[in-house]
């Protein structure tokens, strides 16, 4: 593997969330003393009637996890980390998710589904903690240089938004499919929807634990969508994703859930004939 000073070019990430009890309490059910927990039970049965999910808007969550993948300008992978381990504090979790996005130079952020929640997620925790971002919040830029411009995949790339043509057909399936067409673990007996239930029960870091093989498998999808660019030779990519496999078990021997990433792995394979 090349090492970290080659630069970072990517930050491959992904985030979990949480409600926010105290203010769900307050915005949704004012005057009414609901606990934050009360709250967000109510909260939750609420939006499975609406939609038949208890996924939380983003203005009403705080960020658990961040997960981040370091990647080169090569697209080699260079580190995994999560914030703010061990205590995973929402408010010093954000602060240091944007200084690290300015001290690497503004690299591109590249998630799958993150213009719809991660990104949004993180920047309503800017707004909320008083976190300057005047280079992301670029607004007085040409509409085309502005960071936040939905076209701008220099600056961010959802990779949701590639492969979905912006949205023009519904990729069903989401991040676990496309982890596991590339014969990555995709989830593993956890998934977003027991997150909030983890966390009640006092699982912060299992969570974590959760958000870093995500992270690796947006990362793997990343690579397989530099080979359809054409910026990856399909010989250079499994040549990545052997380099990032032996980062990956190295790193088992200290970290149990890269023995779990790795004991779900599957290689890809080229269709015979």
């Amino acid at each position: 593997m090349k090492p970290e000073s080659s630069g970072v070019a990517y930050l491959v990430f992904d985030i979990e969330a949480v409600a926010d009890g105290r203010l769900v309490s307050e915005m949704k059910y004012p005057g009414q003393g609901l606990m934050p927990a009360d709250a967000v039970a109510r909260f939750r049965c609420e939006l499975m009637e609406q939609t038949g999910r208890d996924v939380f808007p983003p203005t009403f969550v705080l960020p658990i996890s961040i997960a981040i993948a370091k990647v080169a300008p090569d697209f080699r992978l260079l580190d995994v980390v999560t914030l703010d381990e061990p205590e995973f504090r929402p408010h010093v979790m954000a602060r240091q998710f944007w200084q690290g996005w300015r001290h690497y130079g503004r690299p591109t952020l590249v998630t799958f589904n993150g213009r719809g929640y991660d990104v949004p997620v993180l920047e309503f925790a800017a707004y909320r903690y008083g976190i300057a971002l005047p280079d992301w919040f670029n607004v007085s830029a040409p509409s085309y240089e502005q960071s936040r411009n939905r076209y701008n995949t220099r600056s961010h790339l959802d990779l949701c938004d590639l492969f979905s043509n912006f949205s023009a057909t519904r990729l069903s399936g989401g991040l676990n499919l496309f982890a596991r067409l590339v014969g990555k673990p995709g989830k593993t007996g956890v998934d977003g929807s027991q997150v909030q239930d983890m966390f009640d029960a006092g699982k912060t870091a299992e969570i974590n634990d959760y958000c870093r093989c995500d992270a690796l498998d947006t990362y793997f999808v990343f690579l397989r969508s530099r080979v359809i660019l054409g910026r990856l030779s399909l010989e250079e990519e499994q040549v990545i994703v052997n380099e990032a496999k032996a980062w990956v078990t190295q790193k088992a021997d200290t970290m149990p859930v890269f023995r779990h990433y790795l004991n779900h792995w599957g290689d890809w394979t080229a269709p015979e004939g």
